[in-house]
């Protein structure tokens, strides 16, 4: 007998991704315009590994709560009175009522707007009116530490919050060590700990009617850069680029070439620990599933794919400086600058995007091919992506 989800996997297609790239076709249209597989993707892709469904500094203050949909589940955001921030499923353990609709600082308790159990900012539950009958709020036969808020495993890196459905992936650090040994090139010993941001500035977030996975394979590759960054490809031309693949998780591009602080006049401070023969470096990797990180010399960037339905993504963009004196004022033009220049590059992306995903309602579309030079990155996601939907067995 075989599960719902083996039935929807087209194994002969996906094992053709593996070919050589010169005789490979990629993901066919239904991965990206299916339902089916958007929840296929959501509970045996996106939820055996770690994704990201937010970031920690936007919840402000002690006492925050965010609500946040994750291709489906509703979930919610918390930091605690410690400001520890955890993720919880967002229904009451009593009838599975949705607890918290909007964002905001909570100065008590959760409540339910059903029958007004109530919920602690550490999932536990504290208060079960009539419980045991009118006037009655505690019952012997009902254990109220045994119905909490249902957590699930999470972890946070370089301000992302990410968490894992199934409870058994690897764990985060040991997943990112790979990206943290590479860009110790670039950062030293410090690593991210030097970055910093202002909680609700430094940020964006697009709406594109696109499937998340184009959005990751559009960002793998510099081979689009001529044409749909005109301005960007100026100063970094797609010849000053290269292909980034390591670890199967990972893959994008780097620059020789980036230099945004003298095309826009910023003079933000710099990594201590960036090589000065090499200002002009960049990277831009993916960190498969959902999110596209970017380092430069004097900040960097983390985007977190929202995906919403099968053609439809949110992009959340975090831009990062290098130490406090960089949030100062003295350098918030420079901010705003490189702000700016980003919110330019990834709106000019939004046709491109978009328009592959209208194509995949094209059956004279069957997966593509790949530029044997230009394309490896992209190749290599897909790859990531078979291998994930390939591993779902028939049970007996």
């Amino acid at each position: 007998m075989t599960t719902s989800s083996s039935r929807l996997i087209p194994v002969q297609q996906l094992e053709r991704i593996f070919n050589p790239i010169e005789q490979a076709t990629g993901l066919a249209n239904e991965f990206y315009t299916d339902q089916r597989y958007f929840e296929l993707e959501r509970d045996e892709v996106l939820g055996k590994t770690w994704a990201c469904v937010g970031f920690a500094s936007d919840l402000v203050k002690n006492g925050s709560v965010k609500p946040i949909d994750f291709m489906g589940l509703p979930l919610l955001l918390m930091r605690n009175r410690e400001g520890l921030v955890q993720v919880f499923h967002n229904v009451c353990s009593h009838r599975g009522m949705k607890l918290v609709q909007e964002e905001g600082e909570v100065q008590g308790v959760i409540r339910c707007p059903y029958h007004s159990w109530t919920y602690d900012l550490n999932g536990k539950l504290r208060g079960t009116p009539h419980v045991g009958g009118i006037d009655n709020h505690k019952d012997e036969r009902f254990a109220c530490e045994k119905h909490g808020l249902k957590p699930l495993r999470s972890s946070i890196w370089m301000d992302m919050v990410f968490i894992n459905l199934s409870g058994d992936a690897q764990p985060l650090e040991e997943m990112l060590a790979p990206l943290t040994a590479r860009w110790s090139q670039f950062l030293g010993d410090e690593g991210m700990s030097l970055l910093r941001r202002r909680p609700g500035q430094d940020a964006t977030t697009l709406d594109i009617n696109c499937n998340w996975k184009l959005a990751v394979e559009n960002y793998c590759e510099a081979y689009h850069l001529p044409w749909v960054h005109p301005s960007l490809n100026s100063y970094s031309r797609l010849e000053d680029h290269y292909n980034i693949m390591f670890d199967e998780r990972f893959a994008g591009q780097g620059s020789h070439a980036y230099n945004l602080s003298d095309v826009a006049g910023t003079h933000l401070p710099k990594f201590p620990s960036w090589p000065q023969d090499r200002l002009r470096n960049a990277e831009y990797v993916a960190f498969f599933p959902n999110v596209l990180l970017g380092i430069q010399a004097d900040h960097a960037f983390a985007m977190q794919l929202e995906p919403v339905a099968p053609g439809r993504t949110l992009e959340h963009l975090r831009v990062f400086y290098v130490g406090d004196e960089a949030l100062s004022d003295e350098y918030a033009a420079c901010r705003n600058a490189v702000l700016e220049s980003w919110k330019v590059v990834f709106a000019e992306d939004i046709s491109s995007v978009e328009g592959m995903q209208k194509g995949r309602l094209s059956p004279g579309y069957t997966g593509g091919v790949f530029s044997p030079v230009m394309d490896v990155p992209t190749h290599f996601f897909h790859q990531w992506a078979a291998r994930q939907l390939l591993e779902i067995t028939p049970s007996a």
